[in-house]
């Protein structure tokens, strides 16, 4: 048992020592991987690796068996090979992609994301198993939501599962549930090379630049299509009450939420993928999709965002939820949106050298210091800790952040409950810390969900 109370199996603590024992050196293909990453595109790990997790287990994500509702540090994933090649983390559960191309999922499964039905036995979530339905699909990469999973073939091609009232689906007006990985033909004619999930939307990017949205449209996280009329806030019902002192507070709150139940009813949905008008214009290079906002990156380097700006997440004072340009002083290359706060990693350009550091910008919520840093917090700004450590990829959780570094090195900051930092407590970080646990060996890419991580490392 370690320190963090989790059983390793005899397979997982022999693999990690192997991997301690023969570490790799960086090669060539590695060094195209990260100059790729830096250069803004959406490439995949070049060499399978093991799947390490860590954070809150209750629904099984980081794929511990109960009883180990937490997990502390990181931790091989004991029931899968050595042979994945990319993962992703939903909000409740995970996926993996093996080198050959199959999809694993484990985790929650309420909505059947995992692709093995409702009636699957609670205690058998934890176990990662291979999603059916996709055997005639060489997949090369996967996404999820809290309700959805999805997975992107070689050939472009779409394939989703799970159950979403919301339209999460896109697979057609009223389709609320796909049992098996079904494919989103309205995008059939498409290469597909990205897909992010919100709590409600999605968004999926195409090889030449497209960018199409689909799901729960509120608050402008789709931008401009499938607006509704807003339901004013409290305020506004005492406003125009005539008299504030003849309706409380409580009182317009409770009419509020009577508004929205019933708004239930008449969501505004876009039940299938719609190009985004305001990204027709230019060519999209990245795309992220937090719980409520969007963030759309253009190889121009401009940044736009849209939705909910409670927390500031938008990079912009309170004010219109469309999508509209992001004050950033530098040259973003990839971004990452979450319940409340937003990453960016962009090109800092120093006089002192003639080489291009990379950096990373945080903006939005930050309860648990999960931006890294003091400041003006509903604007971007730089985590300066992490100015010399080069970061390649960044991903942010629903109150943490975690990035990965161009040597193999991976930091995490903000709230540590339910070990989510991976640093062997449950303390709150201010500033960005080293995961030492993973010490000798070589990270190649990240994934945050709501309150766990997943790590593979060669």
């Amino acid at each position: 048992m370690n320190h963090a109370g989790v059983v390793f199996s005899s397979t997982a603590a022999q693999m990690l020592h192997l991997l301690r024992a023969r570490r790799p050196s960086v090669s060539c293909l590695r060094r195209r991987f990260f100059s790729a990453l830096a250069a803004g595109g959406t490439p995949h790990p070049p060499r399978s690796g093991v799947v390490f997790g860590f954070g809150d287990n209750s629904h099984g994500a980081v794929g511990q068996p109960a009883p180990a509702a937490d997990v502390y540090v990181p931790t091989p994933v004991p029931s899968l090979l050595p042979s994945v090649a990319s993962v992703a983390a939903g909000h409740y559960h995970s996926l993996a992609v093996s080198a050959a191309g199959e999809v694993w999922a484990w985790g929650r499964n309420d909505e059947g994301q995992l692709g093995r039905g409702l009636h699957a036995p609670r205690n058998t979530w934890s176990n990662p198993e291979q999603v059916r339905g996709l055997e005639n699909v060489q997949v090369r990469a996967v996404s999820a939501s809290g309700v959805v999973s999805a997975a992107i073939g070689c050939d472009g091609s779409l394939w989703v599962w799970g159950r979403s009232k919301r339209g999460q689906l896109g697979l057609g007006k009223d389709i609320v549930e796909a049992a098996v990985p079904s494919r989103v033909e309205a995008v059939a004619c498409h290469d597909v090379v990205k897909v992010s999930f919100g709590w409600g939307h999605a968004m999926t990017l195409t090889k030449d630049g497209g960018l199409f949205g689909w799901g729960y449209s509120e608050t402008g996280r789709l931008g401009e299509m499938g607006q509704s009329t807003q339901i004013p806030s409290p305020q506004e019902y005492i406003d125009k009450s005539g008299d504030k002192y003849s309706s409380s507070m409580l009182e317009a709150v409770e009419k509020m939420v009577a508004e929205k139940i019933q708004s239930e009813d008449n969501m505004p949905i876009i039940w299938e993928p719609s190009l985004v008008r305001e990204a027709t214009d230019l060519e999209v290079s990245d795309v992220s999709c937090g719980l409520d906002h969007s963030l759309i990156l253009f190889s121009n380097g401009t940044v736009l965002s849209g939705g909910d700006n409670t927390y500031g997440q938008l990079g912009r004072m309170s004010g219109l939820s469309k999508f509209l340009p992001v004050d950033i002083s530098y040259n973003p290359f990839s971004v990452s949106a979450s319940a409340g706060h937003s990453l960016a990693l962009c090109h800092v350009s120093t006089k002192s050298t003639a080489n291009v550091e990379t950096g990373v910008l945080s903006w939005g919520w930050n309860c648990s210091s999960q931006l890294g840093r003091p400041g003006q917090e509903d604007t971007p700004g730089l985590v300066d800790y992490l100015l010399s450590e080069n970061p390649v990829s960044a991903a942010a959780g629903r109150v943490h952040s975690i990035v990965l570094m161009s040597n193999g090195e991976v930091w995490a900051w903000g709230s540590g409950r339910n070990g989510r930092l991976g640093l062997g407590s449950s303390m709150d970080e201010a500033e960005p810390c080293l995961m030492d646990y993973l010490e000798g060996l070589d990270g190649i890419q990240v994934a945050a969900g709501m309150d766990h991580n997943l790590i593979l490392v060669e």
